[in-house]
This record gives C-alpha cells, structure tokens and sequence, in this order.
C-alpha cells in the first residue's frame, strides 16, 4: 500500500519566517525528507491541496516542488501524483543545508496568477487532436525550394521592421481583399508570432486590467487564457444555433472588447448570416466596444456558403481582424496576423516590439513567396477536398458505430467535428479516449460558465436547437483512414462501457 502524506504530518510543517515563502517551504520539505518523516515512496497532495493547506499560492507549491524533483528528492508518475523519491541522493544523507544553495526569488502576483491558468500539457499530435492539420498533405519540396531560395540571401540576415516583412504583408493584403473582403493595405498589417500573440496584443493595447471583455460561450480556451492573463474581467457572450447570439447582446454595455468568430464559430462552427453581422457591427458603434473577428478556419467550410469578413463590411468599423497560417499551412511557423485601423499600426508595432521583437524573416520570406506564386491558393483548393473527405468518412464512422449514442455537430466541419452525448461526462470519456492513444477536447472545458450558473432567461435564449456542453471535439485532419475506423470503434466501445457504469 502506498503510504500518504498525513494532515497531521502537513500541520507540522512550520514556515520559519525567514526568507521567502517559496524558501521557507523549500527547507520544511527538504527537512522532513532528509529525516525520514517523509518516508520514501510517500505520495504528496496534489499543489492544489497543499497550497490550500499551506496558505500559499499554488505556483509557489508548484516552483518548489519542481526544484525538489531536479533535485531528485521526489519523482512523479503520470496519472497517479508526486512521490518522495525511492532512491535519494547521495548528499541527503550527510547533513541538512540551512537554506537551498540557489533560492529562487518570490515571483509577481502576474506570475502566480499564470500558476492558476488552465493549461494543456498532453501530447498535441495524437489522432483524433483537434487543430492539428494534416502536415503530409503538405508541399514539403515546394517550401524547401524557397527556403533554399532565401537562406543565403544578405538581405534577410539583418533585421527587418517590427510590423513584419513589407511583401509578406502586400501579398497579404492583396490574398484578404480577394478571399475574404477585408478593407486594408500592408501598412495596417501586423505580423505577429501566432494567433495566440495576436490575441495578447490586442489585450496589451486596447484594454487595462479589470476591464470588461465578452466571449462567446462557448468559445477559443487561447483568448480566455491570453484575456485571464491581462487580468480582464470575463463576460459570456450567449451562443444560438451555434453562432453568437446579436440579439441577446446587452444593448448598453461596460464591455470594451467582444472577442467573436462569426465565420466558423469555434468550436460548434455556426457561420453568422450576414444580416446578423451588420446588427453586430451597429451594436459596437452604439456600445463604444471593440470587436476582435478571430477568422478561425474560414478556409475549411463545408456547411453552408462563406460571408465576407465582418471588418469589410463597411467602412471605419471598429473591428481588428486576426487570421494564422498555423492550420493552413505548418503549425511550427508560429505565424499569424493582425488588420488593424490605420491610426493604430503605430502602437501595436512598438507593443509587439516591447514584447517579443520582430517575427523571423526567413519565415516571413518563405511565406511571402509561396502566396504571390500561387501556392498557397492551390494548397488550400487541395486541402479542402482532402478534409472534405476525412469528414465525410468520419462522419459516416461516427453515425455507424455511435450513432445511438451521440448527437453530430455537421456545422463544426472543417478540421474536427462536434459530438455530444448524454450519460457520460465528456471529461472522463476524453481521459478514457486518452488512456488508448487518441486525442480530443471536453466541449464542456470551452465554457466560461457553467451551465449550473446560467440563468433561465440566458437558457431559454439557447433556444432549441443549442448544442449542450456535454460533448467531444474531436480533430479528423491529421488522421489516417485506419486510424478513423480504429479511432471511432474505440470511442464506440467506451461509450457503452462509461454509460453503464453512469461515469
């Protein structure tokens, strides 16, 4: 049986008030290791529990627990927690140090605030992983040429303007005019290290801490986390029939921002009509709020016909559009975009500089070539075909061995597909999908409420044909036809298995 850290053995864990908390804690722990009241073998609580029992931060728990376990004092075994480690170093057994060799020094309250964040830490390539495209599809020799082409070029070893790569953002500019019917020129254009970086600019810039932002609900965890970490306050902005719901939006408002994906909402992947679009754009004007338009896999639409970008709509609308080549091309670029108003090019360039620099050229060069000769145009005319067929088959796999079971979202098509269920919490059956080597997201962890906190009026809004937040998102892009059929047999036989037991 494997002995467990005692309450009583926790109380007796006493903070010297020298030094900083993290240090304090560092020498109890270290102490009772080196003699034996930690035996070895011992499984410790969870941060959590021992931050709680501490009165500490659980970063602070979390930084010491880590230095401990480099040093070897404790190890920790996936899926079942942290233990005192059965073989400690040779040096624990001569004498206790009076205070660690190298104390770390107390991180900021922005730092422990990140401690708290819900993280994903799983592996990001299995099957079934939702956001990961199908990087063998990819014209590998094609972006080796250019790459070759630009690798030994003087010009791109020195440094290029902050706001990105000049033709990179012409070539851009000239792409979202035709396809999406974005207004601008590349001087509105931001390069920018992903769309997550987009995300944090935007917060950086156009909001101060304790400001009010709407989500959809559900929506993108990336803009929750980047909004939590500026210190915003998070308002759920109501979902229906799978898109943002104008109507429901309050019509006088403290919000500064309103983060939406109108063209495929994620992850239930609603298109907004184009109607509703323009009821969003007079809503801001009347509201003073910023709209983020995140073009979240617009690319890959199979449901329904494409609506222009909501920031072409019309003239001087307050709307920043963001889009990323992450799904449409590599995910290892990093690469990612902004349009923002003219006037405030400016002050985003200098934010993105204060923060990261500017985005590597040779990228950007690369990029930049494979748009103006055409190859990005037929790589996504390709790509859509290939998904089509991923999401007809899985589609039909999932009808065929799940089908009584499981409802289909047929909007979310485009790299994954919704499903929800009843009778099983999605938490468990996507740990359980894990256990067997599959990837795939709780629908439940894209809330910002739960659905225990939402009022009658705000359900009654969902209206009937509102997906539940009970469900999987699961990712077909970078799946083989025999990891589909094996895949979804295996989420078949765990459903039952689940139901039965009621998990």
């Amino acid at each position: 049986m494997v002995p467990v850290v005692s309450d009583l053995l926790l109380n007796d864990l006493q903070m010297s008030g020298v030094g900083s908390l993290q240090q304090q804690l560092y020498q109890q722990l270290h102490r009772h290791i080196v003699g034996g009241r930690l035996v070895s073998g011992a499984r410790l609580p969870s941060s959590r529990q021992l931050a709680q029992s501490m009165g500490l931060s659980r970063n602070t728990v979390s930084l010491v627990l880590d230095q401990l376990k480099a040093e070897g004092y404790l190890e920790s075994h996936m899926g079942r927690g942290v233990f005192v480690s059965t073989e400690l170093p040779s040096m624990a057994v001569d004498h206790l140090p009076d205070s660690p060799s190298l104390p770390l020094p107390e991180l900021s309250s922005y730092a422990d605030l990140l401690g708290d964040l819900e993280q994903d830490n799983g592996p990001k390539d299995l099957p079934f992983a939702p956001g990961i495209p199908d990087v063998k599809a990819f014209p590998m020799a094609i972006w080796a040429r250019i790459m070759r082409r630009h690798v030994d070029r003087l010009a791109l070893q020195t440094y290029d303007s902050d706001q990105g790569y000049q033709p990179l953002r012409e070539a851009l500019t000239h792409y979202l005019r035709e396809s999406r019917g974005v207004r601008c020129d590349s001087d509105q254009i931001v390069i920018t290290q992903g769309a997550q970086q987009a995300i944090s600019l935007c917060a950086q810039v156009l909001l101060n801490r304790d400001d009010p932002v709407l989500l959809e609900e559900s929506g993108y965890r990336g803009a929750r986390t980047a909004f939590e970490a500026h210190q915003c306050r998070l308002m759920p902005a109501m979902v229906r029939n799978n898109v943002l719901d104008v109507a429901a939006l309050p019509s006088t408002t403290q919000a500064k921002l309103l983060y939406v994906t109108p063209t495929h909402h994620y992850p239930l992947g609603g298109i907004l009509s184009a109607s509703d679009r323009l009821r969003l754009l007079q809503w801001a004007a009347s509201a003073q709020t910023w709209i983020l338009e995140d073009d979240y896999d617009s690319e890959f639409n199979f449901v329904g016909k494409p609506v222009a970008a909501l920031q072409g709509m019309a003239a001087q609308t307050p709307v920043i559009y963001m889009g990323s080549f992450s799904k449409t091309l590599l995910p290892a670029l990093r690469l990612g975009y902004l349009v923002v108003p003219k006037a405030l090019a400016s002050v985003f360039t200098k934010a993105k500089n204060a923060m990261s620099g500017e985005t590597p050229l040779l990228t950007q060069a690369a990029v930049a070539e494979f748009l103006e000769e055409g190859h990005f145009v037929r790589h996504l005319r390709k790509m859509r075909r290939h998904y089509h067929g991923k999401w007809r088959q899985a589609q039909s796999l999932l009808e065929q061995y799940c089908g009584e079971h499981i409802q289909i979202v047929a909007e979310s098509a485009g790299m994954h597909l919704v499903i929800c269920f009843e009778g099983v919490s999605d938490r468990v059956l996507a740990r359980e999908f894990y256990k067997k080597g599959y990837g795939s997201t709780p629908l439940s962890s894209y809330q910002l409420v739960q659905k225990s906190h939402l009022n009658a009026v705000e359900e009654s809004r969902q209206g009937p044909n509102h997906v539940g937040i009970n469900g999987l998102v699961l990712g077909f892009s970078n799946t083989t036809e025999q990891q589909r059929i094996d895949g979804i047999k295996t989420l078949s036989a765990l459903i039952k298995k689940l139901t039965k037991t009621g998990s």
